[in-house]
């Protein structure tokens, strides 16, 4: 039996110009917490886009090698490397079964990259994967809307939110921003 690693929260953002990732620290294997203190997120293409991958850990690696490979190949243009990193992904047939999802941002886009190949683009800004995505996401529609604090703020407020209520989601919170 294959043990998948997983369970992460990845949430990010663009508020007010500014533009913000951020993760939690925990990795599970099953029931059993392997690592609290994982970085899931980084800086990418001379540090002017965002990037944070959930999912099984050597999927997400793979498809974050391949969408860097896109980044330098289309020079650092966003929306150009999701589209065509989801039609190589859509054709090979080894791509097709990666478990691995990620979050990209930059100035202007806000990314989901799919483990079905799908280039999903929120309306609001906001990008959140992983199991605990759907609180972390909740947690910062709500941030942003009623209260005052900046990207950065928000990003950690949100994680923290997620960790009180998701098992797979702890407080070893990290955050990048553009500047």
């Amino acid at each position: 039996m294959i043990t998948i690693m997983r369970s992460t929260t990845i949430i990010g953002l663009r508020f007010k110009g500014k533009v913000a990732i951020g993760c939690d620290g925990q990795v599970t294997t099953g029931e059993t917490v392997m690592k609290h203190t994982a970085r899931k997120i980084r800086k990418i293409y001379n540090d002017r886009i965002l990037a944070g991958f959930a999912g099984s850990t050597a999927d997400a690696l793979t498809l974050f090698e391949r969408f860097e490979s896109k980044l330098e190949e289309f020079r650092g243009n966003l929306a150009r490397s999701a589209i065509e990193l989801a039609k190589d992904w859509r054709q090979d047939k080894v791509l097709r079964r990666l478990e691995a999802m990620l979050a990209v941002l930059d100035g202007e886009h806000s990314y989901v990259l799919s483990g079905a190949g799908d280039v999903i683009e929120p309306d609001d800004g906001i990008v959140a994967i992983g199991s605990g995505g759907p609180y972390a996401l909740a947690a910062c529609r709500g941030l942003v809307k009623y209260s005052d604090l900046t990207a950065r703020e928000i990003v950690e407020e949100s994680i923290r939110i997620t960790a009180s209520i998701c098992i797979y989601t702890n407080a070893e919170i990290h955050i990048e921003e553009l500047e």
